[in-house]
């Protein structure tokens, strides 16, 4: 079994090599699972890490880092001119940033171009893993298939919260799904996005992720691949680039989160606050997308909601990761172990690229909510899991809104 997480495929020139994505995995369910997020490889290799863009496509070696930032890199033993170098890019274990407090994020100007976002979407190939037992919790029967319905474009009308998320792992670039939230601090001017854990934070095995940025409304007028590469900018990146100045993931994702065997599942949720790339004209990110979802912290169990609709964009083949779809079901439960939450589980075919993607119900309030998030399937596409959302989702939001209150 393992869940759906970012895909890592390490390309070089023209050649891809594929290679087999981290993972979680849903327990007594008698299928390979996979993370719903996807990755591959962008030649990076030719970009000088920590560097700005130049018209032509070159780098002139420049970086922006706060001041707030350079003091935390410091703290953390970091080399500011090593990092601005391509440090970056050094993912050994001893120096990966792991904890809570070590997200660091410096935005890289013109590092996520359009051919690099188009590039990192090309799934990995899922393995099956041994089936998972001991479950003492409550599933219901798996539910039947939902076909993904393509999003009516342009996006921006129809699904104005959601986006894509883009960083770089170990093995390459990957993709993942987010949503625009509100901000409690912040009340219509929210700079929050709601995404998986998996897609900020590597689990036990690793750290945080690098280089996150947040495009809200990818691809807005859903074109092809092939009308992707002569695309103008403001059809690919409608809204610009908002890059994430701070992440916070669950303390039981970061210290159980594992690639096999479900650990971390029921937890698997993030914050990210984000700046933009290009500097503020004064709007949040919620006043230029022109919404953000209130989050429902206390949704009632599944016998008691009717539907459930899931958003992402999903990579794996049939998709290839540059359209929005959307899944809606009436949830059932999937439960990992006895000691952890039940997770809700949909009826759904998207794939590899959806992780982190919204789940949105009516709240207690009757109004739309965010209720849940992508997180795991299985590799043959059928149906996704995602964690349901209680207190210590809610400090992780909580926490992130604070930390920004007064700014």
């Amino acid at each position: 079994m393992r869940p759906i997480r970012p895909t890592l495929a390490a390309r070089r020139g023209r050649n891809t090599r594929r290679r087999i994505s981290p993972a979680l995995a849903a327990a007594s369910i008698a299928a390979a699972l996979a993370l719903t997020a996807t990755a591959c490889g962008t030649g990076e290799d030719d970009v000088s890490a920590g560097s700005t863009a130049t018209p032509g496509g070159s780098f002139d070696g420049k970086i922006t880092i706060p001041d707030d930032l350079k003091d935390r890199l410091k703290d953390r033993g970091i080399d500011l001119d090593k990092w601005r170098g391509g440090e970056w890019k050094n993912w050994d274990r001893d120096t990966w940033l792991r904890e809570a407090r070590d997200f660091v994020n410096p935005i890289i100007e013109g590092l996520w171009d359009q051919d690099r976002m188009r590039g990192a979407e090309e799934p990995d190939k899922p393995v099956v893993e041994q089936d998972i037992s001991g479950d003492a919790g409550v599933t219901d029967p798996t539910p039947s298939p939902v076909e993904a319905q393509a999003v009516t474009t342009p996006y921006g009308d129809n699904a104005a919260e959601a986006g894509k998320l883009f960083f770089d792992g170990p093995q390459g670039s990957m993709v993942c799904s987010a949503t625009v939230v509100e901000d409690p601090a912040h009340p219509g001017k929210s700079n929050m996005v709601w995404t998986a854990g998996h897609c900020v934070h590597a689990g036990k095995s690793g750290g945080w992720f690098r280089n996150l940025a947040f495009v809200p409304s990818y691809n807005n007028n859903g074109l092809s691949m092939a009308e992707l590469e002569g695309a103008a900018k403001d059809q690919v990146t409608p809204h610009g680039v908002w890059w994430a100045d701070w992440a916070q993931t669950s303390e039981q994702w970061i210290s159980q989160g594992a690639s096999t065997g479900g650990q971390g599942a029921p937890y698997d949720f993030a914050v990210i606050h984000v700046t933009p790339e290009k500097g503020s004209d004064g709007k949040s990110l919620e006043e230029t997308v022109g919404s953000a979802l209130p989050v429902d912290f206390n949704a009632p169990a599944t016998p008691r909601i009717d539907s459930i609709t899931a958003t992402g964009y999903p990579a794996a083949p049939p998709f290839d990761g540059q359209k929005l779809f959307q899944c809606q079901d009436k949830p059932g439960r999937l439960s990992l172990s006895a000691g952890d939450p039940t997770m809700y589980r949909v009826g759904c075919t998207m794939t590899g690229g959806a992780s982190g993607g919204g789940w949105v119900a009516n709240g207690q309030d009757g109004r739309p909510a965010l209720v849940s998030n992508t997180s795991i399937g299985p590799v043959t596409a059928g149906w996704l899991a995602g964690p349901r959302l209680g207190e210590v989702a809610k400090d992780v939001y909580d926490g992130v809104s604070k930390k920004f209150a007064g700014q």
